[in-house]
């Protein structure tokens, strides 16, 4: 794997019998309740128990999320959290998703900011009663406005001209970059990143919540686009959808993708999949809880003010067989 540029941070886990959550995904299919069960048998945090609210933008089915979440468990099982985790793709419900975590005083929210007009008044209202908040994934560069001490995630824009820079290398000049979700600032950033580096770069918007549309969508696409070398999914399921898409169209057009699962992993192994960029969502999760858990416990502010980088790393054919290990792990 060869990696771009990220912000290591010291995430130490010691892994702990699953402690209950008492709120479930809306999303993304509920995580295995063993999710907090490993052979170390280690002992969770001495420090009073706290609640945190995890509240995330996820859209159903789509896989990423459990990863995350699955990060985020670890991290309140060895800290002695009680997590609670909603959410909802669209920007207005998700800020209702907050309010509620206000309104139960909660010890500190962890949220993703895909749409953070949406959520600003009711983030202002949970600084405003003195809840810290951290945010993850989307948002980067409006994380601090909104009252975020610290963000983790990986710079989407700095993430797209990793795909840019790999697409060059392979001579790859004419790419259709696939946007699931019209308004998610993190999403337009990756394709705005990728059309830097690659300036023919077009941009194909679906409806990511409907896959019989997406693949309709990218079909049609393809067949009026017959001088297209690469076609670019912005998440695991939908790039997979898009390789099914690919065939259906009769294309030759290479596939490549941001994100992973172990499904995608394989597929990058076998050469179907050039290469995917991730961002290590399962260290999102982990390091938003733990960094909730130090700030209740000494003050500690981890990034220094700064977003903490999780990626981009970049995964091609050499490394997806590591990859693939923990991939199917369901940490990567």
């Amino acid at each position: 794997m060869k990696k771009f540029s990220w912000r290591r941070v010291a995430l130490v886990a010691a892994v702990v019998p699953m402690l209950a959550l008492s709120a479930c995904s809306s999303s993304g299919g509920r995580a295995p309740e063993n999710a907090n069960a490993g052979g170390g048998g280690g002992q969770a945090a001495s420090t009073p128990r706290i609640k945190i609210a995890l509240i995330t933008h996820a859209a159903p089915g789509d896989t990423f999320w459990d990863i995350v979440r699955k990060g985020a468990e670890e991290a309140a099982a060895k800290d002695n959290v009680e997590l609670l985790y909603t959410s909802d793709p669209e920007g207005g419900r998700q800020a209702q998703l907050i309010q509620q975590a206000v309104d139960q005083k909660v010890d500190g929210i962890a949220v993703t900011l895909a749409k953070p007009d949406a959520l600003k008044d009711a983030l202002k209202k949970a600084t405003d009663a003195g809840i810290p908040v951290v945010s993850l994934n989307a948002g980067e560069s409006v994380s601090a406005q909104l009252g975020a001490f610290t963000h983790f995630g990986s710079n989407e824009k700095l993430a797209g001209e990793a795909v840019g820079d790999k697409l060059n290398s392979l001579g790859l000049k004419h790419a259709i970059c696939v946007i699931q979700e019209q308004g998610h600032v993190g999403l337009e950033a990756r394709c705005a990143g990728v059309k830097s580096k690659v300036p023919a770069t077009e941009i194909l918007y679906v409806q990511g919540t409907d896959m019989t549309q997406v693949s309709s969508t990218v079909t049609a696409k393809l067949q009026a686009t017959a001088d297209a070398d690469v076609i670019i999914g912005l998440g695991a399921p939908y790039t997979l959808t898009i390789l099914k898409a690919v065939t259906a169209a009769g294309s030759k057009v290479k596939v490549a993708s941001f994100d992973m699962n172990a499904e995608l992993a394989q597929k990058i192994a076998d050469g179907a999949v050039e290469f995917t960029v991730d961002q290590q969502p399962w260290l999102q999760g982990y390091g938003s809880v733990d960094a909730l858990w130090q700030f209740k416990r000494g003050g500690f502010k981890v990034g220094g003010g700064q977003p903490v980088l999780t990626g981009p790393t970049i995964v091609d054919k050499a490394g997806a067989a590591n990859a693939l290990t923990f991939a199917q792990q369901g940490i990567r």
